[in-house]
Order: C-alpha cells, then structure tokens, then sequence
C-alpha cells in the first residue's frame, strides 16, 4: 500500500469519525434532551426541589437531618439510614448497600442502637419502631419513608415546634404518596417535601 492510498483511508477515517461525533455526541444528546424538556421537565433537571427560590435537594436522593457531629435534630423528620459514604451521609457518588447479613454482629449492634435511639426520640414502643428506621435500602439514598415512621415522629415535631399533634398529623397524611400503578411498592413518604412543608407551615404558626 502506498503513501497517497494510506493517506486517503486516515482521512477518511478521521471524516467519518468528526461525523458520528457530531451526530451522536452533540446533535442526539440535544435532541434527546430538548424531548426530555418537553416531557418531563422535572426528571431532566435531576428532579430537583426548590424551597425560598432556591435549590435545595432532588427528590430521588435523601438528605440527613442532622447536626454537624451526626445527632439527629429534633425538629426535622427524620430519614432512613444511609450506607451510602462516610458516616452514613447519603453521598450520591457513593451509592451501596452496607451489605451486611442478617446474621452479621455490626449490623445486628447497629439495629438495636437505632431501635433504641428512635423509640426514646419519638416515645414509643422499641417494638414498634418501622423496619425503615432500622435498616439502610439497597441504593443508601432512598428519599423516602413509610407513613408509619412519618407518623411515629409527628408528637416529637410537634412538641418541639410547639404545633398541634393534629396540625402535624394532618401534614404528613397530605404528603403520603400512593402506590406505584395503583399496586406496584408501598406508600410512601418523601422527607425532604415533608420538611420543606413542615417549615412554611411552622413560619404560617
């Protein structure tokens, strides 16, 4: 093969690589995301919550309510544990499961500490404290709780906030969201809009 032929084939080569990059890395990324715009607007900006004009969360990824050492405040619910990142603190680029087996010491110690720190925070029976309050979900990040925790800490919040029982109760039924389909999953509740919410209702008291 000689020089001028081999010279021919890198350049055109290199045209229909300039090609496909244009095609497929630029022009069907924006049409892709010009669709997505149109039809879920929402889910193409990450699904984000705003809250006094501001950002300040997703609704597909949870948050810890809590001090700079880590101690839940009592004046926010609470979320799930998380697995995910150092401390337990949801860190998104950290998404995982603990991956300890029912069996496992470290996370036996660790359901029971929780047991016992949420049963004396919400004053209720250690056994009946939800699932969720005691164990992480597969992705570390789940956003959200079922109503029987939400419900559980509604007296804490509260007499913390100095709201009425009812006000508070009334809030969280409002935020339950149904099943998926009408049938797929549990309800649920999401905790970032349930804060956000308890805030404009506690500034309206």
């Amino acid at each position: 093969m000689n020089t001028r032929s081999l010279a021919r084939q890198w350049w055109v080569a290199l045209r229909a690589m300039l090609v496909f990059t244009v095609v497929l890395g630029v022009a069907y990324t924006a049409l892709v995301t010009g669709i997505a715009e149109v039809i879920a607007p929402a889910q193409a900006h990450g699904s984000t919550v705003s809250a006094d004009g501001r950002v300040v969360g997703s609704s597909l990824i949870g948050q810890a309510f809590t001090s700079k050492s880590g101690k839940p405040l009592p004046q926010w619910f609470q979320s799930r544990p998380s697995a995910a990142g150092s401390g337990g603190g949801y860190d998104a680029s950290a998404s995982s499961a603990s991956n300890l087996g029912p069996s496992n010491a470290d996370l036996i110690a660790a359901v029971k500490a929780r047991r016992a720190a949420v049963a004396a925070a919400d004053g209720i029976s250690p056994a009946a404290v939800p699932v969720d309050a005691l164990t992480a979900s597969g992705s570390g990040l789940d956003p959200d709780i079922s109503p029987a925790y939400a419900l559980d800490q509604v007296a804490r919040i509260a007499r913390v906030r100095a709201l009425s029982e009812a006000v508070v109760h009334r809030l969280v039924e409002s935020r339950i969201e149904g099943r998926e389909a009408g049938y797929l999953g549990e309800r649920t509740v999401n905790v970032l809009e349930l804060n956000i919410a308890l805030a404009q209702l506690s500034s309206k008291e």
